[in-house]
């Protein structure tokens, strides 16, 4: 009988002449040219057209700013999103799910408090047909009362739920910490606010908001670009309105300060949510902060995943990343542990900070997340679904096609002194806020003795 030996990891990756060596990085990719075009249409949509033959396939964002300040706003815009498929006047619900499976087509709407999205895709040759039911809701949309009311329930409960969930407590109280009452801390709004919705405001909120002016629509797929425009324009031509889509108003800097401890009783897991300002896709610092976050934590084999999930167990998973909203970013760091080892955590959270300023990254680790990146930019924009993505999101900035293809070049172009300059910069400790929800009565003698956090109130000092 034979025995199987299985050798550790630790073992294949040493030989009798000492570790073995990894193979040197393979040279850098660059970002293809994309035929696109990109105009605005005479209702004020503006087009991003983008020819991408990988499937014979047509993929579809179209992105609305959605900003309101009524305190329901949130609830309405929620209710919206949910009910704009569900009939207009020339097809009910069935009949539109019906029309798009004969396409092999589907769409979807979303919203948060800065846009509405609506998504979709179809077999290429059926783009005409895709764009008849898109603009069959967006001018038609019927919200009947019973379907409104019955979606109104169901979101009712179900944020209910969500509301309960730590990850959400701790965005919302992020949110609080950072930006006050402005509109965009309305993420998720009241249970009770969403059963409140009648069909009414919902058909106010489609016809004053719901509008081409200031909208992007981003189409790509196996499609001639110049087919793509002159079939929305057939198509969404009579979609018109004399407002312009709503803004969200500019968010403040953020301001520095003390951790804010959040209390969550009886909760045996904590989460550590720290953020600093950081500076939009345009400005020519973002290729080497970008770099720099990654050494930090942006990916698995940065400074901070090492440190708190690696060598000292901490949590299950740690991460740094970018959020947009505008013309400002920030940029966010997030990691979930157990109640006994929070303070541990948040401590080692910000040495790495101050370490990634003091102690700046070397040739060999800005060289791999500079491939990190490249790489993972290459593989998001390899898809039509991909690319959609990606081109929706810069067009907030006004950014399109020739960003995206030239951003790669810029990361090649990033030296070590300069993403030791961004670490410097923008990673230092004394520039972050942010909160830690947990169960305060257990975490606020160690995070008290730590310093640099203050209690929420009802819990100590404010």
């Amino acid at each position: 009988m034979s025995v199987t030996s299985h050798r550790s990891a630790e073992e294949i990756g040493r030989t009798e002449l000492g570790p073995r060596q990894l193979p040197p990085l393979g040279d850098l990719r660059h970002g293809a040219e994309l035929s696109h075009v990109d105009t605005v249409l005479a209702n004020g949509l503006r087009v991003l057209a983008v020819h991408k033959p990988t499937v014979p396939m047509v993929e579809l964002r179209l992105t609305i700013p959605f900003a309101g300040d009524d305190p329901l706003h949130s609830a309405t815009a929620e209710v919206l999103a949910e009910t704009l498929l569900t009939g207009t006047r020339r097809r009910d619900r069935v009949r539109i799910d019906t029309d798009l499976a004969l396409i092999g087509g589907e769409l979807g709407a979303m919203v948060d408090p800065e846009h509405l999205e609506i998504g979709g895709s179809a077999l290429a040759d059926k783009l005409p047909q895709l764009l008849d039911v898109l603009a069959d809701v967006l001018t038609e949309a019927s919200y009947v009362d019973n379907e409104v009311r019955r979606e109104a329930d169901r979101i009712s409960e179900r944020i209910a739920v969500a509301r309960t969930q730590p990850k959400v407590i701790a965005r919302e109280a992020l949110q609080r910490r950072r930006y006050g009452d402005h509109p965009y801390t309305r993420e998720v709004p009241k249970a009770e606010d969403v059963a409140a919705v009648v069909p009414e405001a919902v058909r106010s909120l489609h016809a004053a908001s719901v509008v081409p002016n200031g909208a992007t629509l981003v189409l790509v797929g196996d499609v001639d670009p110049d087919t793509m425009v002159a079939e929305i324009e057939r198509a969404l031509g009579a979609w018109s309105s004399d407002a312009r889509a709503r803004k969200l108003p500019e968010l403040p800097d953020l301001v520095p300060g003390d951790v804010l401890l959040v209390a969550r009783p009886g909760a045996v897991q904590s989460q550590i949510r720290l953020s600093a300002q950081a500076v939009p896709r345009t400005d020519p610092r973002y290729p080497a902060l970008q770099l720099a976050n990654l050494a930090y934590g942006g990916y698995f084999s940065s400074r901070l995943v090492e440190n708190i999930r690696e060598d000292k167990g901490y949590t299950y998973g740690a991460h740094s990343g970018f959020e947009f909203v505008g013309s400002k970013a920030t940029v966010q760091v997030e990691a979930d542990t157990a109640s006994e080892v929070t303070a541990a955590a948040l401590l080692e959270t910000r040495y790495e900070l101050g370490r990634l300023g003091l102690v700046p990254p070397t040739d060999a680790e800005v060289d791999s997340v500079r491939q990190y990146a490249i790489g993972t930019l290459l593989i998001a924009s390899s898809s039509q679904s991909g690319l959609a993505n990606q081109l929706s999101a810069l067009a907030e900035l006004g950014l399109g096609a020739e960003w995206l293809s030239e951003h790669p070049a810029r990361l090649a172009q990033v030296t070590t002194e300069q993403v030791a300059e961004a670490a410097l910069e923008f990673f230092a400790p004394n520039r972050f806020t942010g909160v830690v929800v947990g169960d305060a009565e257990a975490l606020a003698p160690k995070l008290l003795a730590l310093g640099g956090v203050t209690v929420d109130d009802g819990i100590g000092a404010v």
